[in-house]
Formats: structure tokens, sequence, C-alpha cells
């Protein structure tokens, strides 16, 4: 469903936008949501500036600072699939104004807006097929625990990574690896 997925802008209330950006993927989580509100985003911009700054023996030195400023004060990016739920998600989230579009009705940016704004996917997600569940025996096929089994305790597809809790000297010893490094038993 998320290549249905388009993004739009969410007018907030100022200096509200960080907080409205993580309530967002909050509620599409506890809703079970996040195959309709995908990202959300801030567009931000890193600027260096010589700053002085006076030493210890008093003598006046330059020192560059590194700061983070909003491109679009009171608004945030927000990548979803228009659906009548994603739309309630966001609208009704506290420090929300309303959408960016004719009336009021969300208008979706277009993708040269989009690289504008520093946010063009150029990741390539792929997708893992997984063969197994937490509580699995698997056993491990590759690295320095190669051939050792052990018990899945935790799976994050996005990563690529899976825990699995091997007995090593006596102890449960919780280990993260790749996906591809552990199989079925």
């Amino acid at each position: 469903m998320s290549e249905a997925a388009k993004w739009y802008v969410v007018h907030t209330y100022s200096s509200y936008e960080n907080k409205v950006a993580e309530t967002i993927m909050t509620v599409a989580r506890n809703r079970g949501l996040t195959d309709q509100v995908i990202d959300v985003r801030i567009p931000t911009e890193k600027t260096i500036e010589d700053v002085e700054k006076t030493d210890k023996e008093g003598n006046t030195i330059i020192v560059k600072k590194e700061t983070e400023t909003k491109i679009l004060p009171g608004y945030v990016l927000v990548k979803m699939v228009l659906t009548d739920d994603s739309w309630y998600v966001v609208r009704n989230t506290r420090g929300v104004t309303g959408f960016v579009g004719p009336g009021g009705k969300p208008d979706p940016l277009s993708d040269k807006e989009v690289e504008r704004f520093g946010i063009a996917e150029t990741e390539v997600r792929t997708v893992v097929d997984l063969k197994f569940k937490i509580g699995d025996e698997v056993q491990i096929n590759s690295g320095m625990m190669e051939g050792m089994t052990g018990k899945v305790t935790e799976i994050n597809a996005e990563e690529g990574t899976v825990v699995v809790t091997v007995m090593m000297f006596g102890r449960e010893t919780p280990t993260t690896l790749e996906i591809g490094q552990v199989s079925l038993i």
C-alpha cells in the first residue's frame, strides 16, 4: 500500500513541529496504521557560521559552529496514503491546525517539491521474507557463532537484524545478527 503514499504539508503551531511529528507516528503505530502513515519529517538545513570566542589568555579565536534550522517553521511533512483513517490521525493531532492545500484539503507535493525540501528518497528498501518468528529455534550459519543454535527473541525487519539468545558459558546471551545469518531448524 505504501506505493500510493504521497508527501503532504501539515500546518502546526509554531515550535510544535517536533512534538507533532512524534505524536503522529506514535498514534499511527498504536492504531496499526503504519502502512498508511509512512513517515513524518521536519525539513531542516545545517549552516556553519564563524563565532568569535575568547580563550583563557584573552585572545580572540574564531570557532566554527554548526546549527540546524527549520526550513519551514510551523510546518511538518507527512508521507501517507490518504484515507479517512490517516487523515483523521494527522488532522486531530494536538498542535496541528490543518493540511496545506486549496480549501484546507490535502494537496500532495510534486516530486520536484519533495526534492527541494531534501527528502527525496534515494535509499532502496528490500523486503525480507522471514521464515521464522519470535520464539523459534534457529541455527547460526555464519560469523563467529557459526553452528550454534538459539531462540529468536527479537526481529527488526527495517534494520535487517534478529536477536538470537544462545547458551554461552552456561548463560543465556542475546546476540544481534543479520537475518541472512540464521535459518530455521
